[in-house]
């Protein structure tokens, strides 16, 4: 006798380490075949051929009316309120949560993979965005069928797919479209479509033949061989009625019934929520609502020999369990049906995996030849390509670019400078009240620059003219101004190489360019400036000339003039050809020129010629271009005169000198501004953007920054895209193996 009892004991031992070691190799081939379904699902959101789309592994779909139990069994399989709860409808979109059994985990945390929140260990945070989220789609809209993912790890949760979608409703609410009942329904079809598991969710003080749910179920599953029945609030009905219920006879289905009280005890809601659960539920149990619902269930169908009555009647007519009761046994049949229907699909997957894999890897070696790219290369090489066009641009934009385009700049502000207090005629001059003003005073303040060709050398007038002009122009702030202009030279540079280069589609970068551009400019900006202002302070004083400049700047003051009457020549054509013809601009000049010297009056413009004010400002303007040509043209006579040859006949010739000061100005400020500017930016630019782009960005702004190319986007995708069907046939192929070796063993 105590050699059978021996015997029996090792039996039982044995059959127990079967029974674990199936079930560990049970949830193994769960896990990977929900990898593998993940894997399918992101490479379906990413398009590809029909075979593809239309063979996937599938999930375990919750449906049932509001108000039938359906979150509180989701919650007690996961063993955390998390889900959406409220007045209105609140469960807008399917919510697709993955459950990932975590044995080695610190602690329970939740993951919205889309939305990059990192790991949230708060199911009350977890809760709040899933409410904001379904709360995000408009009223008007009521339901959308975009789904929202999330993960949940946990060393108590098995592994298994769930979606949860909105609850049917029978009539919709006043605030609430007519069509939602319509749109609640079309998202459930699409969802317990096949090859899909539905959970249908009833209530047991609800008849069975009004629940909408098995009515739903039956319609894309007619035979029941898809859908397993869940009744939930036992505990508000006879025991007897419970059973009659779950015994699968009246609405059968293949797959039957389980029924549970899933609703924590009022008692102890108040500790769930408070964080007291943890010490009620004591150090041997997890301490999440899914132990507390154990326990009640466990207390309650205890109390009431009728349903051990049925476990016992069912295990002696068939030897297998007919009525299913608990949480806890509902979560272990879904692990089982999971894993079942899964390992049927996975042929079928596999073909349709390979065929794609197929398709993608020729498509992929005809566009792109099978050459591989990275996000990470293509930066090095969008980077490298850009430094190049640098350094071709810093190549061209030297010490003779800046001095051409500083001395454009100090060529108009002598031109302007000689308006002012050679050229202006007096009725023209803007600071000039002639009206107020004597002949004696108004000539002593602005002589006709036709006088100075006649004038006597030691003459005050024209010597204070040309000292205000220099005095004027040196102290112009020439260091800022020089430092300005070659700072948004280089600024625009930058922004053409950027909108033109291997930067042109990438926004983001084009910002991380022109700020390191900024940064670097503006750092060198005030010193460069005072550098240059201190180096020029002698010309503020006294400015020697020497022959060679003299003859030098004549020769280009003579240009200067003769591109102003250019100029003149040319508005003053367009003037014409605005006006309706030369005769006409001809009237109108002749009449500005008479109410000029008082021989008509202004006012009788319009009234008796027929001008308008607008016609009469042509002509106002005509008559100074007219005059301003014929000043430039008696100017350059007088450059080209004996007068203006020597340099010692400055006060005669002031544009010439003018343009020696500017001259002078000019080399000075570019060679500080070439070793202060330039080459400081030159050296600094690419260095920044290494630091920025090269070893600044993370992956992931990276791989955004790849996809701003639409190019480079497609080419990822579709590296991707074949990269991911690979790893699906590697696993599938191995889930497959499995299975055969789990059959070839002994039972």
């Amino acid at each position: 006798m105590a050699a059978a009892a021996a015997t029996a004991t090792l039996s039982d031992d044995d059959a127990e380490e079967r029974v674990a070691a199936t079930n560990a190799q049970m949830m193994l081939l769960t896990r990977k075949m929900i990898e593998i379904r993940n894997i399918l699902q992101e490479i379906s959101t990413g398009g590809g051929s029909r075979s593809l789309t239309r063979v996937q592994l599938p999930s375990i779909v919750v449906v049932g009316s509001q108000s039938s139990g359906k979150s509180s069994v989701l919650e007690a399989i996961v063993g955390h309120e998390f889900l959406p709860k409220g007045n209105n409808m609140v469960t807008r979109r399917p919510i697709e949560l993955t459950l990932i059994n975590s044995p080695d985990a610190a602690a329970e945390y939740g993951e919205f993979p889309a939305l990059k929140l990192g790991k949230i260990t708060d199911f009350a945070q977890i809760q709040k965005t899933l409410t904001d989220l379904n709360l995000a789609i408009p009223d008007s809209e009521a339901v959308s069928d975009d789904p929202i993912r999330l993960n949940i790890y946990s060393p108590h949760v098995p592994d298994l797919t769930l979606i949860d979608l909105p609850g049917y409703i029978q009539i919709a609410a006043a605030d609430q479209p007519e069509s939602l009942k319509s749109k609640i329904t079309s998202l459930c079809d699409k969802y317990i479509a096949s090859p899909n598991i539905i959970v249908a969710i009833s209530a047991a003080d609800v008849d069975l033949a009004n629940s909408t749910a098995l009515r739903a179920a039956k319609r894309v599953d007619p035979r029941g061989e898809r859908t397993i029945g869940v009744i939930t609030k036992l505990d508000l009905v006879d025991p007897s009625r419970a059973i009659d219920l779950l015994q699968n006879r009246s609405y059968p289905l293949q797959m039957g019934y389980v029924g549970v009280v899933s609703k924590v005890p009022s008692s102890l809601a108040t500790r769930a929520s408070s964080g007291l659960l943890s010490r009620f539920s004591g150090s041997g149990d997890s301490g999440d609502i899914g132990s507390v619902i154990a326990k009640n269930e466990e207390v309650y169908f205890g109390r009431h020999p009728v349903f051990t009555k049925a476990l016992t009647d069912a295990d002696d007519r068939t030897g297998q369990e007919q009525v299913t009761l608990g949480v806890i046994n509902l979560r272990n049949k879904l692990m089982r049906i999971l894993e079942r229907t899964m390992a049927k699909n996975l042929q079928p997957a596999c073909d349709a995996i390979h065929q794609e894999l197929e398709e993608t890897a020729y498509q992929f070696k005809v566009e792109y030849n099978d050459r591989p790219i990275t996000a990470e290369s293509y930066l090095a090489q969008s980077l490298d390509s850009f430094k190049l066009s640098f350094k071709e641009f810093a190549g061209k934009f030297g010490r003779e670019q800046v001095r051409a385009m500083l001395k454009s700049e100090l060529d108009q502000r002598v031109l302007d400078l000689l308006a002012q207090r050679y050229w202006n005629r007096l009725d023209e001059h803007p600071d000039l009240a002639l009206a107020t003003l004597d002949d004696a005073t108004i000539k002593s303040i602005l002589r006709p620059v036709s006088e100075l060709p006649s004038a006597s050398s030691d003459d005050v007038y024209w010597h204070r003219q040309l000292d205000a002009c220099v005095s004027n122009l040196t102290k112009s702030g020439v260091g800022r101004t020089s430092t300005t202009l070659v700072s948004n030279a280089l600024s625009g540079e930058m922004e053409h190489l950027v909108n033109s280069g291997a930067f042109k589609t990438h926004p983001y970068v084009k910002t991380i360019v022109q700020d390191a551009t900024m940064e670097i400019l503006n750092s060198r900006f005030y010193s460069t400036a005072d550098q240059v202002e201190n180096c020029i302070k002698p010309y503020k004083y006294e400015v020697e000339v020497e022959d060679q400049e003299w003859s030098k700047s004549r020769e280009h003051t003579f240009a200067l003039l003769k591109e102003e009457v250019r100029q003149c020549e040319a508005a003053y054509y367009k003037l014409q050809r605005s006006v309706g013809g030369g005769k006409k601009l001809s009237q109108v000049e002749k009449f500005v020129e008479k109410s000029r010297k008082g021989l008509v009056k202004m006012d009788d413009a319009n009234e008796i010629y027929g001008f308008s004010q607008a016609l009469i400002d042509k002509g106002r303007e005509g008559l100074f271009l007219t005059k301003r040509a014929d000043i430039l043209r008696l100017r350059m006579q007088a450059l080209k005169s004996k007068q203006c040859k020597s340099k010692d006949s400055k006060y005669y010739c002031p544009e010439i000198f003018l343009d020696v000061v500017a001259d002078k100005l000019t080399q000075t400020a570019v060679l500080f501004l070439n070793v202060e500017l330039l080459s400081d930016f030159y050296y600094h630019l690419p260095r920044e953007l290494d630091a920025r782009l090269g070893h600044g960005l993370g992956p992931q702004k990276m791989e955004n920054f790849a996809k701003e190319n639409a190019k480079v986007r497609r080419h990822l995708e579709l590296q991707e895209r074949k990269q991911k069907l690979e790893l699906a046939a590697e696993k599938i192929e191995s889930v497959i193996a499995m299975q055969k070796t789990r059959r070839l063993q002994p039972a």
